[in-house]
C-alpha cells in the first residue's frame, strides 16, 4: 500500500500533464487514521466524475458494538454517518476550481426514508465510504495543486469530523438507534398481533407538497378511533398509542379532500423506516405491501390473470398471458398476480387509480350483461377468498363506491383528516339495501366466484436468457429519477411503482436486473426462486455483491423485493 506522501509526489509529477494522466492515481494510499483508495479516474472533467472511497478501521472508528449488532441497526448507522459526511462535503465542494466538474465533492443525498446504501458499508464495526470527487483542470489540463486541496485538506477534515465516534454528536446518533429499535418493535408487534400496519396518535402524515417529503408546518396531527386504538411499550420511548389496522379487508372512505389518499400514501412509505422528525417515523406498515393499481401501456409475460379474466372472445390464453400493451384491467390483474408471486401479504388499492371494470360490477351492470357474458370476475368477487385461502389482506380507499362494505371487516370513515370507525353504521347500511334487494326493488348481481375460494393458479414462471444482452460487450445503464431505467438503450418503465422513493434504488434495479438477466435466468429457475435467490444475496452481502470487480458504483440504495420482481416483469425482452 502507498503512503499518502507517496500519493502528494504523485500529484506533483503529473501537474499541467493532459487530463488522462490522473489515471495514474489509481490505488491505496495511507493516511495513517484512514485509507483512501482511488477507484475510478474519470476520462476529461466533464465526464462523470470519479469514484473514490475511505476505510476505517474499527479500533479507529471506535462505534458500540450494540449500533451495529442487528442488520436494521447497522443500516440506521451507515444512513446516520452518510448524512453526517455529506453535511461535511457540501460545505467543502467546489473550493477547489477548474473546469466542469472540478472540485465537485459528492456522497449520496439521502432522503426521509432510512434505506440501505453502497455510500457506506458498516461490517465488523469497519467502515466503507463511498463518495465521488471532480479531479481538477484547466480545461483538460491537470490541475493537481486544486487536487492536492481536495485530498489532504477539505477531505481529512469531512471524515474526521463524521467517521470516529469520538467527533460526532453521540446523542444525536444513540437517539436514531433509539429509533430504529422502536420501529423494529412495532414491526415484530405487527406480527404477533396480526395488524396490516400502525399509524402513532401524533403522526403528521401531509407532506409539504407534491414534490416535498417533509411534513406539512400546522399539518392536522393523527388521532386513532378508540374503537381501534393500542398502546404498544416501545423499548426506548415507553407506551405510544395509535390506531393499529387489523389484516383481513379494510376500507376507508369519506368526501374529497378529507385525507383518503393521504393516509394510504402514509402507509404505502410506512414499509420503510423513516428518520425522526419526518412525522411519520411512527407509521409502520407490513414491509411486503403492495399498492396496486392500473397501467395501461405495459408489456406482461406469461402471468396468470386466469382467476380475474379468462374466456376472452378472441380465445386468448389468461394462463399464460402475454401482452405488449396491456388494458387497464388486464394490467392491474397482472400486478396484482405478480404481487402475490413476489410475496406481497397486503394489497393497498386506491380507486382513484384502479380500473373500474377490475374492481366492481355494479347491481345494473350485472343484471344486462350475464355472468357468462363476461370474462372479468371483478376483484370484488376474490377479495374475501384472496384474504381467507391466501392470507393477503387489502387495504383500499373508495370515495364513490359503497360496493366493499359488504366485504369489508374494518370501514373508516376520514372527516377533516380524522379517522371515524363507521363499520357498524356501513354494516347497517348494506344490510338494509339487502333486505330491499330480498324484496324485489333491486338484483345484487351477486356471482358464484363472491363465495368461492380463491382459484388455483400457475405459480411457475421461468424465463430463459436473453442472448442478445450476454453478447453485449459493455453493458450501458441509466435511472431517470424513479420513473425509468434504460438498460442498453431498452427502457423499463417504473413510474406506476409509487413505492420507489430514490433515483439510486432505480439505479439499482438497473444493476439487479442485469445481474439477474446474466446470472440466474436459464430457463430452469422460476422467478419466485430467482427473487428469493437475490434477496438472500443481498441479504448477505450487499449490492457490491452485482459487481465483479471491486470498482463499486457509490450511488445505489436498495429496493425491496417487491420493487425488484416488478422491475423484471416490465422488462419487455423478458422471455417466460
Amino acid at each position: 500500500m502507498n503512503t499518502a506522501t507517496e500519493l502528494r509526489n504523485k500529484l506533483r509529477s503529473i501537474d499541467h500533464k493532459g487530463y488522462p494522466a490522473y489515471k495514474d492515481l489509481k490505488g491505496q494510499y495511507n493516511f495513517g487514521d484512514y485509507v483512501l483508495s482511488i477507484d475510478h479516474v474519470q476520462g476529461d472533467p466533464f465526464a462523470s466524475p470519479s469514484r473514490l472511497s475511505v476505510r476505517v478501521e474499527k479500533t479507529k472508528a471506535g462505534f458500540p458494538a450494540e449500533y451495529y449488532d442487528t442488520k436494521a441497526k447497522r443500516i440506521t448507522l451507515q444512513d446516520h454517518l452518510t448524512r453526517l459526511f455529506g453535511r461535511q462535503v457540501a460545505g467543502g465542494s467546489f473550493q477547489a476550481k477548474g473546469s466542469g466538474k472540478s472540485g465537485l465533492l459528492s456522497v449520496s443525498r439521502c432522503g426521509q426514508q432510512v434505506l440501505e446504501r453502497t455510500a457506506m458499508r458498516v461490517q465488523d464495526g469497519n467502515l466503507i465510504l463511498r463518495f465521488e470527487a471532480g479531479f481538477p483542470a484547466n480545461g483538460r489540463t491537470i490541475n493537481a495543486r486544486e487536487l492536492e486541496k481536495m485530498l489532504f485538506d477539505i477531505l481529512p477534515d469531512c471524515v474526521r469530523k463524521s467517521l470516529y465516534y469520538v467527533k460526532i454528536d453521540k446523542e444525536k446518533l444513540r437517539q436514531a438507534i433509539c429509533l430504529c429499535e422502536d420501529q423494529q418493535y412495532i414491526r415484530q408487534c405487527l406480527v404477533e398481533r396480526k395488524l396490516c400496519a400502525f399509524i402513532a396518535d401524533g403522526a403528521i402524515l401531509p407532506r409539504e407538497s407534491g414534490v416535498s417529503e417533509r411534513p406539512m408546518k400546522n399539518g392536522v396531527a393523527f388521532r386513532s378511533p378508540e374503537s381501534l386504538r393500542i398502546t404498544l411499550n416501545l423499548p426506548n420511548k415507553g407506551p405510544v398509542s395509535g390506531m393499529g389496522i387489523p389484516q383481513g379487508i379494510t376500507l376507508f372512505v369519506g368526501g374529497g379532500y378529507h385525507g383518503k389518499s393521504t393516509i394510504l400514501q402514509a402507509l404505502q412509505n410506512g414499509v420503510y423506516d423513516h428518520i425522526a422528525g419526518d412525522g411519520r417515523e411512527l407509521v409502520i406498515t407490513d414491509a411486503s405491501a403492495f399498492k396496486l393499481r392500473a397501467e395501461d401501456g405495459r408489456s406482461v409475460a406469461g402471468v396468470d390473470i386466469s382467476p380475474f379474466i379468462k374466456n376472452l372472445p378472441n380465445k386468448k390464453d389468461t394462463v399464460h398471458f402475454s401482452t405488449e400493451d396491456a388494458s387497464g384491467s388486464t394490467s392491474q390483474a397482472a400486478n396484482l398476480m405478480e404481487a402475490l408471486e413476489s410475496g406481497s401479504s397486503l394489497i393497498l388499492i386506491d380507486e382513484d387509480t384502479s380500473a373500474t371494470n377490475f374492481m366492481v360490477r355494479d347491481d345494473l351492470m350485472a343484471q344486462v350483461i350475464t355472468p357468462g357474458e363476461e370474462p372479468i370476475t371483478p376483484f370484488i368477487s376474490r377479495i374475501r377468498g384472496m384474504y381467507e385461502d391466501l392470507g393477503v389482506s387489502s387495504i383500499i380507499v373508495a370515495g364513490s363506491s359503497g360496493a366493499f362494505f359488504h366485504k369489508a371487516d374494518t370501514i373508516i370513515q376520514m372527516k377533516e383528516y380524522v379517522p371515524v370507525d363507521i363499520t357498524k353504521k356501513a354494516k347497517d347500511a348494506a344490510a338494509y339495501k339487502d333486505k330491499r334487494v330480498a324484496a324485489g326493488a333491486d338484483n345484487a348481481g351477486v356471482s358464484a366466484a363472491d363465495k368461492a375460494e380463491f382459484p388455483v393458479f400457475n405459480k411457475k414462471r421461468c424465463p430463459g436468457p436473453d442472448m442478445a444482452l450476454r453478447k453485449e460487450d459493455r453493458i450501458k445503464m441509466k435511472a431517470m429519477g424513479t420513473s425509468e431505467l434504460s438498460i442498453c438503450k431498452e427502457n423499463v418503465e417504473l413510474r406506476y411503482l409509487e413505492q420507489l422513493k430514490d433515483q439510486e434504488q432505480s439505479m439499482a434495479l438497473a444493476y439487479v436486473l442485469k445481474y439477474a438477466e446474466l446470472k440466474m435466468m436459464d430457463g430452469r429457475k422460476d422467478l419466485r426462486q430467482i427473487g428469493d435467490l437475490l434477496e438472500e444475496q443481498l441479504d448477505k452481502s450487499g449490492l457490491e455483491s452485482l459487481f465483479e470487480r471491486g470498482d463499486v458504483s457509490a450511488q445505489l440504495a436498495r429496493p425491496r423485493k417487491q420493487e425488484i420482481m416488478a422491475c423484471i416483469n416490465r422488462y419487455r425482452k423478458l422471455k417466460i
